[in-house]
């Protein structure tokens, strides 16, 4: 477990054998691996990560780029094979609508959740204030009991 923390330290972790020689290259593979997730990390680029599944990634992605990929083939390619998840940015689907609408879903039911638990703390305090009426048969009883130990 530790060495999946240590692996995730953010920084440039880009090595130099990974590097293209041609400089436009490395810089369109640069651009692009900002836009990849690690799968590891989670909440890094595979720009960022030393995890090792991040520097195949990156060693896959600038390999479609040397045989003539485009930008948007090679992420393409990438995404095929590990899912909308791998893009840091997901495309707003009927698959990812969660991952959109679910944060504001979470806060919207807190806010109802606490809405709710303080109507319910104001309704009891109301109810602790205000004495109920005694119904005639429990006045008969008190009376009952009251003249009984009087007479004693």
């Amino acid at each position: 477990m530790a060495s999946l923390a240590i692996a995730c330290v953010p920084g440039r972790a880009v090595t130099p054998d990974e590097m293209l020689q041609d400089p436009a290259l490395e810089a369109r593979a640069r651009v692009l691996s900002q836009e990849l997730r690690c799968v590891v990390c989670q909440n890094q680029s595979i720009d960022d990560s030393n995890a090792p599944l991040a520097r195949d990634l990156r060693v896959l992605l600038r390999e479609r780029l040397k045989s003539g990929d485009g930008d948007r083939e090679a992420v393409d390619f990438i995404v095929a094979r590990y899912g909308n998840f791998v893009l840091l940015k997901p495309p707003m689907q009927l698959n990812t609508i969660l991952l959109w609408v679910g944060p504001l879903l979470i806060l919207l039911l807190a806010g109802l959740g606490f809405r709710r638990f303080i109507g319910r703390s104001a309704d009891s305090g109301e109810q602790a204030d205000t004495p109920s009426r005694l119904t005639d048969k429990e006045l008969e009883q008190i009376n009952a009991i009251l003249n009984e130990r009087s007479h004693r």
